[in-house]
């Protein structure tokens, strides 16, 4: 009897292909096996959805499985369930919500059992060899050096990688007889689930952390916690206390934060607290150093998995608690592609394991105060600052009609001197990296605009280029106007490369580093920047986001914000909550240890009523005002959006289509149609952006009124004429 399989495949079209399981594969099928097939011209790897042994479909059109990848499902139960049901919240196919769930090398075709690994180790005569003999060939002589210092270990593919060391050093050294590639097998190690080894001892909790210690460690199965502290208030103490409890039962613990830059002391912090693996899966990583991590926790080998975004699908074997640090950050919202939460994701997942998940963050988003002052979730907060910090002196500093240095008040500069003469460090924060923000002609008034976006070119005087930071489109600097002709160019603005430039200048005693996109570029510049700031190498930090997230500069006591008015006017409802959440995160990277800190807030807007609000009663106030606000405004979380995106070189074809949509949409008491409408930047990359918003007052009849009118969406040929795109929860309207 033939038997078939349906499977999810990593197509956009939103259905599952059966294909024919041939006779000569003699092996038992399951549910979530991997299964490389023929499709159109390409090999692709999908999964099984279903097996069955009857198919509707005529024998000529039906294919044959080329080969099965597994010997058991990939996905534990409750992750391949989560990945079906994000399938169908999100309005994507199954096959690619499972291809996300996958580390690149799984998607491939690599084997998902550990395989032996090899290592480079020196011979006898290796050993035996002195290094100063190969002086003339120094690349040889410091992997020699290296090998030396720990002969019985040698040096695996990782680890040669990360030190930056020579492949033709590797082969010279094999080639003369010093050095031998030896295969070692990997051994599952589970004794962390027998005994715990502390690496130090458990800070001492203050009031408010052991109250919610003890909340967190006696629930038991599924509970979703939003933990709000203010920033410095020690919440990374109580997810330590938490993870503890969890690794004494022998359960594995799942940490997310929202960037890379993160990764680094979250796994020294973890790491110097406890004496287990600890796996990190994140973009920075290569294809086989992400799969080795979710093999480690899928085995259970690794104890702790930290992770960005994508970490979420890491599978483990002995499921204990999800925690997300930062939960309120834009960075766990996927942009492209399949646009899913991390955040909505992990509470889904949790629910499905049945363990307890811990949000965690110092300026909730309105989705999870809503959730938690409605009761479904638990509620904890930490008022006080850890240890001895004392709270944050705050200060405005008008700036209308004073002479600016650099974007940099008077009064800023003698503050900043005053703090770096005392031996502390200072933070400037600027969100705008670059020279300057444009290319300005002195003579004419022409600003050098991108052929391709409604957006101006940013000068970056260190690389010799303008680059559009919209689509990647960059240009030597040009020595004349394209208006005028004219030589006399000039940047128009402050980015923080000239910022860096000007505070060299103004305090040439004391080293300034930059931290932003383009300083942070090579593999372990970050690291080492971060690494050079606590050891107080640099006294003046410059940075825009990167900086004002998680991080812990016990020396930096004055936080200077220089040009934040444009946050406080934008097009997206959300700029007055992202403002309140970036100035209160800037804020706390000061007088984190005993020293007091302070912060000064440059503006031309001191009167504007969202920066008085903030100032005066706290973030935790601040929210719940904005949350009233978008109650009455009938916007998210008070409602539930659905936004369709549009984009053509014609902009009236992207017009046409989402006019067609919007006719399929009901509209009536529970249900608002707005748009089409140009998006905030209207052209990107040479293509017009159009918007259709879709709103609705319960989340369910959303879902269902909007799965019913897509596949006739998916039938309109306008929508040949355009990329669309669905984002369910949009986080970004530009």
């Amino acid at each position: 009897m033939p038997v078939f399989v349906e499977l999810a495949l990593p197509v956009p079209m939103r259905q599952n292909f059966t294909y024919r399981v041939p006779e000569t594969i003699k092996q038992t099928l399951h549910i979530g096996l991997r299964v490389k097939v023929s499709f159109g011209r390409q090999q692709l790897i999908g999964l099984i959805t279903a097996i069955s042994d009857e198919c509707s479909l005529p024998a000529t059109q039906i294919k044959s499985i080329s080969a099965i990848l597994d010997h058991e499902p990939i996905l534990p139960t409750a992750l391949y369930k989560l990945t079906l049901w994000a399938a169908r919240y999100y309005f994507t196919s199954q096959g690619q919500m499972l291809s996300q769930a996958l580390p690149v090398a799984l998607r491939k075709g690599a084997d998902t059992q550990g395989q032996d690994i090899t290592r480079f180790e020196l011979t006898d005569s290796g050993k035996q060899l002195e290094p100063i003999s190969l002086k003339r060939a120094p690349a040889q002589k410091k992997l020699l050096e290296i090998l030396q210092q720990a002969p019985s270990l040698g040096l695996n593919q990782d680890e040669f990688t990360a030190l930056g060391l020579s492949k033709p050093a590797l082969t010279a050294l094999e080639t003369k007889g010093w050095l031998q590639r030896v295969q070692v097998q990997l051994n599952v190690d589970l004794s962390w689930r027998e005994a715990l080894n502390l690496g130090e001892a458990p800070h001492k909790l203050n009031k408010q952390q052991a109250v919610a210690v003890a909340v967190l460690t006696q629930q038991t199965g599924f509970a979703c916690t939003l933990l709000e502290g203010i920033t410095g208030s020690g919440k990374t103490e109580v997810y330590l206390a938490m993870i503890e409890t969890q690794l004494k039962q022998g359960k594995q613990a799942l940490v997310l934060v929202p960037e890379i830059g993160l990764t680094p002391q979250t796994i020294s912090r973890f790491k110097r607290r406890f004496k287990v693996d600890v796996a990190v899966i994140h973009s920075g990583l290569t294809d086989n150093q992400r799969l080795d991590a979710w093999r480690m926790a899928r085995c259970g080998q690794a104890a702790i998995i930290i992770g960005t975004r994508s970490a979420l699908f890491t599978p483990m074997a002995y499921p204990g608690v999800i925690i997300l640090d930062e939960e309120h950050d834009a960075s766990f919202k996927q942009q492209e592609g399949v646009r899913y939460h991390a955040r909505d994701l992990a509470v889904m997942r949790g629910q499905l394991e049945n363990i307890p998940v811990i949000l965690g963050t110092a300026t909730p988003s309105l989705e999870s105060l809503q959730n938690a002052l409605s009761g479904r979730y638990s509620h904890l907060e930490l008022g006080e600052r850890a240890g001895a910090a004392q709270k944050v002196k705050q200060g405005i500093i008008d700036i209308r009609s004073q002479p600016l240095k650099s974007g940099m008040s008077t009064s800023l500069i003698n503050e900043m001197r005053m703090h770096l003469d005392a031996g502390n460090q200072v933070l400037l924060f600027l969100n705008r990296r670059g020279f300057a923000p444009a290319l300005l002609c002195h003579e004419c008034g022409h600003l050098h605009e991108c052929d391709r976006c409604d957006a101006y070119f940013t000068l970056h005087q260190g690389l010799n280029e303008i680059c559009c930071h919209h689509c990647g489109n960059q240009y030597a600097i040009p020595k004349q106007c394209h208006s005028c002709g004219s030589s006399m160019l000039m940047g128009h603005g402050i980015g923080t490369e000239q910022l860096e430039k000007a505070l060299e200048k103004e305090f040439p005693q004391h080293k300034v580093v930059r931290i932003d996109r383009d300083t942070t570029r090579r593999k372990g510049s970050l690291e080492k920047q971060l690494a050079g700031i606590h050891k107080g190498e640099y006294k003046i930090l410059v940075g825009t986001q990167m900086l004002a997230k998680g991080h812990h500069f016990p020396d930096v006591t004055l936080v200077g914000l220089l040009d934040v008015d444009g946050a406080l006017f934008s097009a997206d409802f959300r700029a007055p909550e992202r403002f309140g959440q970036l100035y209160t995160q800037v804020s706390g990277r000061a007088g984190r240890a005993d020293k007091p800190g302070k912060v000064l807030l440059q503006t031309r807007q001191s009167e504007n009523v969202i920066l008085r609000d903030l100032l005066r009663q706290g973030y935790g106030d601040f929210a719940r005002g904005q949350l009233k606000e978008r109650q009455l405004a009938l916007l998210p979380p008070a409602w539930n959006m659905v936004l369709l995106r549009a984009d053509a070189h014609l902009a009236e074809d992207a017009d046409n289509f989402l006019r067609q949509v919007a006719k399929l949409l009901p509209q009536d008491n529970e249900f608002e149609v707005i748009g089409p409408m140009p998006a905030p930047l209207d052209r990107k990359a040479g293509r017009y952006r159009r918007q259709l918003i879709f709103q609705a007052k319960h989340r369910q009849r959303l879902q269902q009124e909007f799965e019913l009118a897509l596949p006739q969406i998916e039938a309109l040929p306008e929508g040949r004429r355009c990329r669309w795109s669905i984002d369910r929860d949009p986080q970004d309207l530009m």
